[in-house]
């Protein structure tokens, strides 16, 4: 029998805090402003955008504090149970003066009005913790997701580099503080499920992935809430009510990756930030993807499974993840099933998942030598924004150039991640050339009839889409560098 706790806990700066009662709404930025009078942090898009409300998480993972910049301001509160929650307001230095993050702003004028300036200097700052003498694509991936409207980022990026003149991380108060709080978080975590209010009030806290399955199971009208990177939105702009709520985002059992000669395996908790090595390594072609996936902070927050489990049209790991075969887990109580992810996604808002069912990981299977696989991204910003569509694409050509298998899969092209299948079946045992490309190129219409939206309209998404399988093929045979050079 798991035991009961009704009080979330969690360590804010250096003050152990205990919440009896928490609405499942409650965001931790209105809480940190409204409750405790911490201003430093910022509301500026309340849709974790702008990055002024950034403030660090730390977590424990493998018996140390791993801390994350994250936007308080579609965290929920009750996620943060066994946490540490850093604000600006704990930054400074030896004897009274400055932090070197701080002082580095100041001293290479990188704020002016200011309201931007504390998330900004949150995002160096977990940046400096984890790489003292970061490049300055390090600095500028670190600072996606933090906006400025007057100083200009090159001040900003000349602060992050300088950073380490006016001190080192082993040096700062927090570095030190590290082992007192490992010990304070683990008499946190001490086996209870956490249940605080009823109704459409209640808060549930899991004490493992067993104990969520059976409450689960047992709730199944429940908000599953982990990253909360879409529900926080759905409280901030839209004015859900989203209880009762499931926090889950502590599970570590869902933060796993496992991976063989064969596969990799992502549990729903790992985030994009986690997962990014892995995909480096794995699935070089989906980098670039990875890093433009919203802004640092939402990395850190926003994981594979809920992007998958919540079946957005326009996601952007379903499109290559169907291309390259990934499997789906699926778990209600103790039953276990797999079905391909293509098969998940059965119309709008609906999924192959029954009440009570939720994504437990995915399999993806490695990519063969002899395959040719890219993924691309179309959005009006470059960096931290949704995708007008995302198209992935995967193909085997034999050794006298026929095509012998063809997968091509699109986001935002219609009402679910879906494949080409016209296109593959007319790619496949026809030769690999701009002749077979330009053929079949008008079958696009025949898988999809997108819609026009305030992203782009159905017509840019035809031609777009036919355009990105012509590059596809330009870059698998080398005529795409070619081409980059002549028009150079």
């Amino acid at each position: 029998m798991t035991e009961v706790s009704t009080a979330i806990r969690f360590i804010l700066n250096d003050e152990e805090i205990t919440l009896t009662d928490v609405r499942p709404d409650t965001t931790l930025l209105d809480w940190l402003r409204l409750e405790r009078r911490l201003r430093g942090s910022k509301e500026g898009c309340a849709e974790g955008d702008c990055g002024a409300c950034t403030v660090l998480v730390g977590r424990l993972m493998d018996d140390e504090i791993v801390y994350d910049s994250v936007t308080a301001c579609i965290r929920f509160v009750g996620s943060l149970h066994g946490t540490h929650v850093v604000t600006v307001e704990h930054l400074r230095g030896k004897d009274g003066v400055l932090h070197p993050v701080q002082q580095a702003m100041v001293d290479h004028h990188g704020s002016q009005c200011g309201f931007c300036t504390p998330g900004f200097v949150m995002s160096l700052y977990g940046l400096w913790m984890r790489d003292p003498d970061p490049s300055q694509a390090a600095i500028e991936k670190a600072l996606q997701g933090n906006l400025c409207r007057c100083t200009g980022y090159a001040p900003i990026i000349r602060a992050g580099k300088a950073i380490s003149s006016y001190g080192r991380p082993e040096g700062d108060p927090l570095w030190a503080e590290r082992i007192a709080l490992k010990g304070r978080i683990k008499a946190i975590h001490d086996g209870s499920r956490v249940e605080i209010g009823e109704g459409a009030e209640r808060i549930i806290v899991p004490a493992s992935l067993d104990d969520f399955a059976a409450v689960y199971e047992a709730n199944p009208t429940a908000t599953i809430v982990n990253g909360s990177t879409d529900v926080g939105l759905w409280v901030t702009k839209f004015m859900r009510a989203i209880g009762p709520v499931i926090f889950i985002s502590h599970l570590q059992e869902l933060r796993r990756i496992a991976e063989n000669d064969v596969e990799v395996r992502f549990y729903a908790g790992v985030s994009y930030s986690e997962a990014l090595p892995v995909i480096t390594t794995v699935f070089p072609a989906m980098a670039e993807l990875w890093s433009r996936i919203a802004g640092e902070q939402v990395r850190n927050m926003g994981t594979i499974g809920g992007n998958i489990a919540n079946g957005s049209p326009i996601g952007d790991t379903p499109p290559p993840l169907i291309v390259l075969g990934a499997k789906l887990h699926l778990r209600k109580g103790s039953h276990r099933r797999q079905i391909k992810l293509e098969d998940y996604f059965l119309a709008y808002g609906k999924q192959d998942r029954q009440p009570g069912e939720f994504v437990e990981s995915v399999t993806i299977p490695h990519l063969s030598a002899d395959e040719k696989f890219a993924v691309y991204k179309i959005s009006k910003r470059k960096d931290e924004d949704i995708s007008a569509l995302c198209g992935a694409f995967r193909v085997f050509v034999n050794d006298v150039g026929v095509v012998g298998m063809a997968r091509v899969a699109f986001g935002g092209m219609a009402a679910t991640p879906k494949r080409a299948r016209a296109v593959e079946d007319a790619l496949v045992g026809k030769p690999w050339t701009l002749e077979t490309i330009e053929a079949v190129m008008p079958l696009f219409a025949t898988d999809y009839q997108p819609i026009s939206d305030m992203r782009a309209s159905a017509d840019y998404r035809l031609l777009t889409a036919q355009n990105l399988l012509k590059r596809f093929f330009l870059e698998t045979t080398g005529q795409g560098q070619r081409l980059r050079r002549e028009v150079a």
